[in-house]
């Protein structure tokens, strides 16, 4: 090998990983399935005419109710996902979602209790934390695709978001509980295929290593890269691999929660912490959770406010198409860095423009129709750029031994924080409580900016590195402007091993063919 570094290989020859990747990241389906149709129900008639009390002074003519239990039980499951992943995997963890899923969407659909409602989505969100953090943190993908397969996160959630708004649309004019029961029952479809789907996909090879089952580490990144490389490049790999557990456990003794804020794991812990927060700071909860809602108290018809986030999701597939142009950016144009600043002038803009819109032509038809052309213009670059980037990025940040712990308290902050959006929104938006409307845009444009200052000065390019590369990186306390040019060794030492191996094997070959010539 003339250069130490493995071949960047094209999809096609890595189809197989691909295709285990994706069967893995269908697990977020369910939260786009989730936000689209309970984000709708909550304007639908025949949902609240069960589970709500009437108000004549509401557009709907049903008052909202804050909904948060699903954000808390997936707070509560992401946060504890770190001790459940030391002891059990990723796979487990995902079957074990699977099962609860499918209690909680019982429990809802065959309900007409608000108690027994509530615990269904307590535990739906449980399962919810478990499908988004193990789903994340499984390290499948080569370091050059990585980005693209990750990002199959916002793809699937997006793929779900069509299939839920499009189905609540369809009933939403239903006057009795199959309004809200069908919209429930698609829920079904993530933990059916997942459940199915991971009795053949490996466990997370590095997650074997870490419990010092080698060989079946070994086997399982065989069965993820072994069609796309040489067995050369394969070795290089493998060692590398080995080669950055082995450091980690020599440096590191202990795997727990404390581990996550002492010596250079803390700045990849904030880092972590400081990129999910951004999906939440960029304004996303908000407008995932109450976009058909939003669009009605500021002036437009229930119909025409359903039709609107259907033609986002369905008919014109704006975030879907968002989704594909931020994964071929980040393959082929952009690093993640420049992805994720790119996103928060793009949706700041945005949501300035709603609120400008608001400002000076409120109550106009052209205040309405800037309305609707930038909450769309808002969800494409939400997907195409923050959304699609933040799991990449913050799943890179932190190290393998902790990935679970970090990724999983990071995601329970993101949940913390879309609760809070969640319970805060309504008092801004309502006519009777502060009634801004639209005006409330102003404040997520000020976040967005806030997060591009973040993105500048203290998110690094991990673009192109192996896991084991920034794990290097971190340990040597590369500064954010060095992190993309500065050379590591790790890849080198394997190389040399991999040589040193080689020669090694040559020469008993030799010695052997000598002997049995004399």
């Amino acid at each position: 090998m003339a250069v130490a570094k493995i071949p960047e290989t094209s999809l096609w020859a890595n189809r197989k990983c691909l295709i285990i990747c994706a069967v893995v990241a269908i697990a977020n389906m369910q939260y786009g399935l989730d936000s689209a149709a309970i984000g709708s129900l909550q304007a639908m008639p025949g949902f609240l005419a069960v589970f709500g009390y009437k108000d004549p002074s509401q557009a709907t003519g049903y008052a909202i109710e804050a909904r948060s239990l699903l954000t808390l039980g997936a707070f509560f499951s992401s946060i504890f996902a770190g001790a459940f992943a030391h002891f059990f995997g990723r796979k487990t963890a995902l079957w074990l979602a699977c099962i609860l899923n499918a209690i909680a969407c019982i429990i809802q659909i065959t309900t007409t209790d608000k108690v027994a409602v509530y615990i269904g989505r307590l535990i739906l969100g449980l399962a919810n934390g478990f499908l988004v953090t193990f789903s994340n943190i499984y390290e499948a993908a080569p370091a050059h695709l990585r980005a693209v397969m990750v990002a199959l996160f916002s793809e699937w959630v997006n793929i779900g978001s069509i299939i839920g708004a499009a189905v609540t649309n369809v009933t939403k004019n239903r006057p009795d509980k199959a309004s809200y029961q069908i919209p429930l029952g698609t829920l079904f479809i993530v933990p059916a295929f997942l459940a199915v789907g991971l009795f053949f996909v490996p466990e997370s090879p590095r997650y074997l290593l870490y419990k010092g089952r080698s060989e079946a580490a070994r086997n399982a990144l065989k069965e993820l890269r072994g069609d796309s490389l040489s067995p050369e490049s394969f070795e290089l790999e493998w060692i590398e691999m080995v080669k950055g557990i082995e450091e980690e456990k020599h440096t590191a003794k202990t795997i727990g929660p404390l581990d996550m804020f002492k010596g250079t794991e803390l700045r990849r812990t904030l880092l972590c912490y400081g990129v999910i927060a951004t999906q939440t700071a960029a304004g996303s909860w908000f407008i995932i959770s109450y976009s058909t809602y939003f669009l009605i108290v500021s002036g437009l018809s229930v119909d025409d406010a359903f039709k609107f986030s259907v033609m986002n999701t369905y008919t014109r597939c704006l975030g879907f198409i968002g989704v594909n142009v931020g994964m071929y950016l980040m393959r082929h144009v952009m690093g993640r860095r420049t992805v994720l600043m790119t996103g928060s002038v793009a949706q700041g803009c945005a949501m300035l423009g709603m609120a400008v819109s608001a400002t000076v032509a409120y109550g106009t038809v052209s205040a309405r129709n800037c309305l609707i052309a930038f909450t769309a213009l808002y969800q494409f670059s939400y997907n195409a750029f923050v959304g699609d980037a933040t799991y990449p990025t913050s799943t890179e940040m932190v190290s393998t031994r902790l990935r679970s712990w970090s990724v999983g308290s990071a995601i329970s902050l993101g949940y913390f924080l879309a609760w809070l959006t969640g319970f805060c929104s309504p008092y801004f938006i309502n006519p009777e409580n502060l009634n801004w409307g639209a005006k409330y845009a102003y404040i997520w444009a000020g976040s967005n900016f806030c997060c591009l200052v973040f993105f500048y000065f203290c998110v690094p390019e991990t673009k192109g590195r192996t896991l084991e590369e920034i794990d290097e990186l971190f340990a040597n306390r590369v500064s954010v402007r060095e992190f993309k040019t500065f050379k590591t060794s790790i890849m080198d030492e394997a190389l040399k091993e991999v040589e040193g191996r080689s020669a090694e094997a040559e020469k008993k070959i030799f010695t052997t063919e000598h002997i049995d010539q004399a």
